[in-house]
């Protein structure tokens, strides 16, 4: 459980029941305010937690993969392209490359994403180089 939950599982342990008692410490409405949700909010947690025990405070998607996540093959798959067929290409050109020859249909951030946690950098701008001398400055006291 993380820190948030045990608060809310302490919180939710010691509200007043009409009936029936958990702990007869503080009011739903001053739970409310402790836990910064609003009182009906903190009465569906408070049956959950009657009904189903301290799990029912556990968020239900922790530990799944997100439903719009890559999958790992299609990750490898990616960072060897790059480090093979198209060593030489940029991140977006690369992006536009995976469409074109491979068919890997993925965002630009999808592409920073993958290949800079796999430690490779984006090439940098090959700038020219200045051309001449620098222009020497101009005498302050002459006019």
């Amino acid at each position: 459980m993380t820190q948030k939950e045990i608060t809310r599982l302490r919180v939710i342990k010691r509200l007043r029941v009409i009936n029936q008692t958990i702990d007869k410490v503080i009011t739903i409405k001053e739970a409310a305010e402790l836990l910064d949700l609003s009182e009906r909010q903190v009465i569906r947690l408070k049956k959950g937690v009657l009904e189903n025990g301290p799990s029912f405070i556990i968020h239900k998607n922790r530990g799944r993969k997100p439903k719009h996540a890559i999958c790992d093959e299609l990750k490898e798959q990616i960072i060897e392209l790059k480090k093979t067929k198209y060593k030489e290409a940029n991140f977006n050109h690369f992006k536009e490359l995976l469409e074109e020859h491979e068919g890997i249909d993925v965002s630009y951030s999808t592409v920073h994403r993958v290949l800079t946690q796999a430690g490779i950098k984006r090439p940098q701008a090959q700038g020219t180089p200045p051309s001449g001398e620098k222009t020497p400055r101009r005498d302050a006291g002459a006019n």
